[in-house]
């Protein structure tokens, strides 16, 4: 095993007893939990700060309050819920959201009625109410000192520290300039206190929402005014909000030479496949950050408890990448004293180089020759994700298939195509479940301003649970930053029509693209949500994660901004 393995996968495969998917965790669902619609988390594990609300600060929170009355939550930017798909390409085109292409109108197109775009006001106003439906109610919202807190010199979180901007924007919105050089908002000197750091920080993102207002109203000389101002207040070695302005610097840089036809830059790398081969990276996120255990945990439970049963088991692996998910799989099926299984046949699909999937499954291969368990690894590679069908796969009739996506779908929004061959494809496989793993982010609007704002909450909150868990760690966290979040920051804001690959949307949008193929959304188990639990009790920022349940999937957010789910779904015919 030692001559197969790299150390830190060793390291990753010896899994705690208490981790072990096996029967015994099965054993905390009473009959009475199982008649219920949802699952009331406080009922099952008490007073625990791991599964309340997310932790933002109360006391920041009810002067937050105070302020602005955020709104109802709404999905603004795909509006999924005012009217039924007229067609599958009309789904799709809300989907992907394809009649925004070109970033530079042409002239004719310039003298049409421009549609009318919600206002910088408008967007703030509702993307705070997505974040208070997320913290539940706010009497249940309570402020929780981590031990990376108390460590650190940083007082408030970078999520806060945007909310506060935004609040100061929406008062300055009936000023003549949002280019402010002291904060008028009422309650910011009791929140910020006498932190100067904090007050830097709030001021820079505020002139970035300046910078984003002016660049929707194309006002871009003014907008590379500004960003003079804002280049010299931030760092890409700085603290987190100051990283988090420096990437957000570069896009709009580009994103106006872009619209001005300026642009002579090079296209940044795919940022999904830099990640890929990151694979020190990746194993760090995954042993350092919550949010890759909590995802791969308890989806791997829920495939489990579906292949109960089954002694015939085939996974197909959209995306195996370094395959320590299928590890804990292993794991859990040679422990089961019931219905043994005969074997595990994992099929993955690629499309391009087989090296690193290769190197992936000679590893798994040896795990699971150390588990005695009869195990058959399978390599799908196309050119195009087009040319799938049922026949490249190794499949037999009497054969279990459970199908697993873990941040794979959100690659193909950008091409509705393959998004909808491959979804028929698994249609045709008839999985007895698919789970799924996603980025709970709206980053897909048409509207620039809309999809920075997005953007700016999403990434703020990642690069602070980065700065939390990785700070013994800064080489991968500035890789991970500096050639993934970065060049992903930049397609977002900066790119329009074909080449913005980044296009995150939430858990409603896939709840109502799914629909289509006759996929129905299937409850998560309570041993799903415990593995879920039980993981944050080994981090020790861990009670800066939290999670909610929207429907039946499971929400995973830090610090009050939702950042992944985790859903499972089977087809009506099997249902």
């Amino acid at each position: 095993m030692n001559e197969n393995f790299p150390t830190e996968q060793l390291a990753l495969m010896e899994i705690s007893d208490e981790y072990i998917l096996s029967k015994s965790s099965e054993n905390m669902e009473s009959q009475s939990l199982r008649k219920q619609n949802g699952f009331n988390l406080d009922e099952v594990w008490g007073d625990s700060p791991y599964m309340d609300s997310f932790t933002s600060d109360y006391q920041i929170e009810q002067k937050l309050q105070q302020f602005v009355d955020f709104g109802r939550l709404d999905d603004q930017y795909l509006d999924i819920g005012s009217q039924p798909f007229q067609s599958f390409n009309d789904e799709i085109m809300n989907l992907v959201d394809t009649a925004f292409q070109d970033s530079e109108p042409s002239e004719s197109e310039n003298k049409r009625p421009r549609v009318l775009r919600p206002t910088s006001l408008e967007i703030l106003q509702k993307y705070g109410s997505r974040l208070k439906s997320f913290n539940h109610e706010e009497k249940n919202v309570r402020r929780h000192e981590t031990e990376c807190n108390k460590k650190g010199s940083r007082t408030l979180s970078t999520e806060t520290i945007i909310r506060l901007a935004a609040e100061e924007f929406i008062q300055s919105s009936s000023r003549s300039s949002y280019e402010l050089s002291v904060l008028s908002h009422p309650y910011a000197g009791a929140i910020l206190g006498q932190v100067e750091e904090d007050f830097k920080e709030v001021k820079l993102v505020l002139n970035l929402l300046s910078c984003a207002e002016k660049v929707g109203g194309e006002q871009y000389e003014r907008v590379r005014r500004l960003l003079l101002e804002c280049a010299r207040m931030s760092s890409r070695t700085g603290n987190p909000v100051e990283r988090l302005a420096f990437y957000f610097i570069e896009a709009l840089y580009e994103k106006i030479d872009r619209e001005t036809g300026k642009f002579t830059g090079k296209t940044l790398a795919d940022p999904q496949e830099v990640l890929k081969s990151l694979k020190t990276t990746q194993i760090a996120f995954h042993r350092l950050l919550p949010l890759s255990q909590i995802t791969k945990f308890a989806g791997t439970q829920a495939i489990v408890e579906h292949v109960a049963e089954a002694r015939k088991i085939h996974i197909i692996d959209l995306q195996i990448q370094n395959g320590i998910h299928c590890t804990i799989l292993m794991q859990a099926l040679a422990s089961r004293d019931d219905h043994p299984v005969e074997y595990l046949k994992i099929t993955t699909v690629g499309t391009n180089s087989t090296s690193m999937i290769d190197e992936t499954g000679r590893h798994l291969t040896s795990f699971a020759q150390s588990l005695n368990l009869k195990f058959t690894f399978n390599v799908v590679m196309v050119d195009d994700i087009l040319d799938l069908n049922e026949k490249l796969f190794d499949l037999d009739e009497d054969e279990t298939i459970a199908v697993y996506a873990d941040y794979v779908l959100n690659y193909w929004i950008a091409r509705p195509d393959c998004l909808d061959k491959l979804m028929r494809l698994i249609r045709t496989l008839n999985p007895c479940v698919m789970v799924v793993s996603e980025v709970e982010a709206n980053c897909n609007s048409p509207f620039f301003v809309e999809r920075f704002v997005d953007t700016l909450f999403f990434y703020g909150a990642f690069f602070d649970s980065m700065a939390d868990c990785l700070k013994n760690d800064e080489e991968n966290r500035r890789a991970a930053e500096s050639t993934c979040f970065g060049s992903a920051i930049r397609n977002i804001v900066a790119a329009e029509g074909d080449e913005r690959k980044i296009r995150h949307v939430s858990i409603d949008v896939w709840r109502a693209y799914f629909g289509r193929f006759g996929l129905i959304e299937v409850e998560l188990s309570m041993s799903s949500l415990y593995q879920a639990n039980l993981i944050l009790k080994n981090f020790v920022c861990g009670d800066s994660c939290a999670f909610n349940m929207n429907n039946k999937s499971l929400i995973i957010g830090w610090k009050g901004t939702p950042l992944s789910s985790l859903s499972a779904w089977k087809f009506e015919n099997r249902c």
